[in-house]
């Protein structure tokens, strides 16, 4: 059974960092498009960034994009965002999410993925 937990969410001043892990088990993280979205109250989900499955480009939303950092470690099976340079519009439910199917990054991120974790709550302080 493919199951994703986030974990590292909290609350941190603008201009602050915090790195989310999301762990993976049923699959391998190698093998899975893998990618981070978030949610906002009443806004839409967001793809934040996405690793493809196939040709492995990363794609990263605009408005994260040399902000955040998506990474994997492959011996844990664990995928992690790196956020930097936090700002008070990034607060929002952080999830994981994985899907086996053959795809870009910026597709995942578009459309969403098979599987997901239960989010964390990331919240900036103005």
């Amino acid at each position: 059974e493919v199951q994703l937990q986030a974990s590292g969410g909290g609350l941190v001043q603008t201009g602050g960092s915090l790195r989310l892990s999301c762990a993976a088990s049923g699959f391998a993280v190698d093998d899975y498009a893998i990618g981070w979205f978030r949610q906002a109250p009443g806004k839409e989900r967001e793809g934040i960034s996405c690793i493809g499955n196939g040709d492995g480009v990363t794609y990263y939303a605009e408005s994260m994009r040399g902000r955040f950092t998506i990474s994997k470690d492959n011996a844990k099976n664990t995928v992690y965002l790196q956020m930097n340079n936090l700002k008070p519009e990034d607060t929002a439910v952080y999830s994981c999410a994985a899907d086996s199917a053959q795809g870009s990054g910026r597709h995942f991120c578009k459309y969403g993925m098979d599987h997901w974790g239960k989010g964390t709550q990331v919240t900036v302080s103005s």
